[in-house]
């Protein structure tokens, strides 16, 4: 049974509020799984499994899938199209949820992957815990849409460069695996999607000293986008005098905007900062 016939037997009916686009492309459901590579020994986090066809994708070349929806009225679709494979169906929003200790306690793994057809609603806030929060999960395989897409892999300097591209590339590689139609998708997108591919560095190129302390940096900087540096930063509460010094010291003009400072200046003024005193 496809999922259109699926669905309809169900009487399930799209709620706006969720952003519920389901893929109905069984060669793109492939494509996505096979991004990361996964074998018996994998384990994968879905978030947003919808009606479940990444969901069996994802199943059938892993060990076991921990799919999380928050549409209760999807669970009785997902129980049956899931039944005799490796899935553990979790309902809730994945905002609310320690996704390393949910894997940990449900499998037993330490480390993990994340694939997932995000829905848009959530996307940036989503990307941003994983990032921030989920440590164990070693690759990230996400749809996102174009626009996001660009702004996570995006570079200093240009347009589309900010607090989620800097966060990305502090945390992990980011490549674009492959561009996605919105004819993809039941109900068809007003955007395009692309397929990225995160993978968190087992070393980072550039260690903060404190991440919290980073993190506050990168998202002061990027607080108000016209405004430079010295302007922007004053919202972390230092003494200007302070961020003087911190800017010297790192050898960063208070003059220019956060668009203009690479993942490696972000490390190097946050590092001057903590040792100046912010916390």
């Amino acid at each position: 049974m496809d999922v259109r016939t699926r669905l309809k037997a169900h009487q399930f009916c799209f709620k706006k509020k969720f952003g519920q686009n389901f893929i109905t492309d069984p060669t793109l459901l492939g494509k996505i799984a096979r991004v990361a590579p996964l074998d018996e020994e994998t384990v994968v986090l879905e978030i947003g499994a919808g009606a479940g066809t990444l969901t069996c994708a994802l199943a059938d070349l892993s060990k076991a899938v921990i799919a999380i929806e928050v549409d209760k009225t999807l669970l009785p679709i997902l129980e049956e199209v899931t039944v005799g494979r490796p899935v553990t169906l979790i309902e809730g929003d994945a905002l609310k949820f320690d996704l390393d200790q949910l894997v940990y306690e449900k499998t037993g793994a330490k480390s993990y992957k994340i694939i997932a057809n995000l829905p848009y609603y959530i996307t940036t806030p989503l990307i941003m815990k994983v990032l921030e929060e989920a440590p164990h999960a070693s690759e990230i395989v996400i749809m996102v849409q174009k626009e996001v897409a660009e702004r996570l892999k995006a570079k200093s300097g240009s347009r589309t460069y900010g607090a989620i591209s800097v966060m990305a590339q502090y945390q992990s590689e980011v490549k674009e695996a492959f561009f996605v139609s919105r004819k993809a998708f039941m109900p068809s997108p007003e955007v395009d999607s692309a397929v990225l591919h995160l993978k968190r560095h087992e070393t980072k190129p550039y260690q903060a000293k404190d991440d919290k302390v980073f993190r506050k940096v990168v998202k002061a900087s990027f607080g108000q986008r016209r405004k430079i540096l010295r302007n922007a930063l004053r919202t972390l509460g230092l003494a200007d005098d302070i961020l003087e010094v911190g800017f010297e010291k790192a050898g960063i003009s208070p003059l220019v905007r956060g668009e203009s400072l690479s993942v490696e200046d972000f490390v190097r003024l946050a590092d001057v900062l903590f040792e100046e005193g912010l916390r």
